[in-house]
């Protein structure tokens, strides 16, 4: 009995010293991405040693702007979401240290057209407020926390959003950098360049006329890692919704700005 009760508090200190989240950590294997894609292989180790903080638009109360697909509602957050976990898992499968700011404990990476809305994400773990300067306030004040932490010379912040104008306003993705900001404008143009193209490859008579522009945004002014800010379409758009609603679109967004971080990353080394 005596041994059985030191077995029993040998065991609960164990649990105590490593919790079950710890236990669990499997070598590449990453929850928020959902039970299909948790697991993910290696591709290269070409971003080894550089470390991002990945950020999707609104989030939690704020579900950002509203489109109307074939009467379903399109929600901002969820598709920058989506897009946002797709990018850190190929960010991921080449070696990088990958930071999600907002999270979703139960929205993996998903395939279907129409994401449902919650209001469930938070920023890393925490509510995150309905106030928009409280709001872009904490996803800084978390990710430079973050940041520093982390001793990498290469540190780069994504945030991802999804822009509303008129319905017949079809737009290019396009890019932000901090004002003044020399590798912020590098990266956009490294994503910009990558984007035309796969478009002159994919699409040779259409053409990308996605722009790169600095702008005194509150996240670019307030992260101390170097930031871009991408617009991925016009969620009132027809032909912009089926960049966001077609998930092999949102996985060539993801691969495409994958790719370009990598050229800049070369960029950095030499």
């Amino acid at each position: 009995m005596r041994g059985m009760k030191c077995y029993v508090a040998f065991l609960l200190c164990f649990l105590i010293a490593f919790p079950l989240s710890a236990q669990k950590k499997k070598k590449n294997y990453e929850p928020l991405f959902g039970k299909k894609y948790a697991s993910y292989g290696k591709v290269s180790n070409s971003l080894e040693g550089a470390v991002f903080y990945l950020g999707s638009g609104h989030g939690g109360p704020d579900p950002g702007c509203i489109g109307k697909y074939r009467g379903k509602e399109l929600h901002e957050d969820e598709y920058a979401y989506d897009i946002i976990l797709r990018l850190g898992r190929e960010l991921l499968r080449r070696g990088a240290k990958v930071h999600f700011i907002i999270q979703d404990a139960k929205d993996g990476i998903r395939d279907q057209e129409i994401l449902n809305n919650s209001k469930r994400e938070t920023c890393l773990g925490k509510p995150i407020p309905l106030n928009q300067v409280e709001r872009l306030k904490q996803r800084c004040d978390a990710l430079n926390r973050l940041s520093r932490k982390d001793k990498s010379r290469y540190k780069r912040c994504v945030f991802v959003h999804v822009d509303s104008r008129s319905r017949g306003d079809q737009t290019d993705v396009f890019f932000y950098h901090a004002p003044g900001s020399t590798y912020g404008k590098r990266l956009a143009k490294e994503i910009q360049r990558t984007f035309r193209a796969k478009y002159d490859r994919h699409q040779p008579n259409r053409g990308f006329d996605g722009t790169v522009s600095g702008r005194d945004l509150y996240v670019l002014r307030n992260t101390i890692p170097v930031a871009v800010f991408l617009e991925v379409g016009n969620i009132q758009n027809a032909r912009d919704q089926k960049r966001l609603v077609i998930a092999d679109n949102r996985q060539a967004l993801a691969n495409w700005i994958a790719l370009a971080i990598e050229k800049d990353y070369k960029k950095s080394k030499k």
